[in-house]
């Protein structure tokens, strides 16, 4: 089980949060998020 997860920009190592969350999908594979940080970065994560 997967814990305490945190979503982190790329670009500047922001925190984001669901106010960033553009995009998120459900697939066999896990589940894709996409957040856009205020600094413009998108950082793209796969839950399994």
């Amino acid at each position: 089980m997967i814990e305490n997860i945190t979503n982190t920009c790329e670009g500047c190592d922001r925190s984001l949060g669901e106010n960033a969350l553009m995009l998120s999908m459900r697939t066999e594979g896990g589940e894709r998020r996409a957040y856009e940080c205020a600094c413009g970065a998108v950082t793209v994560t796969v839950t399994r």
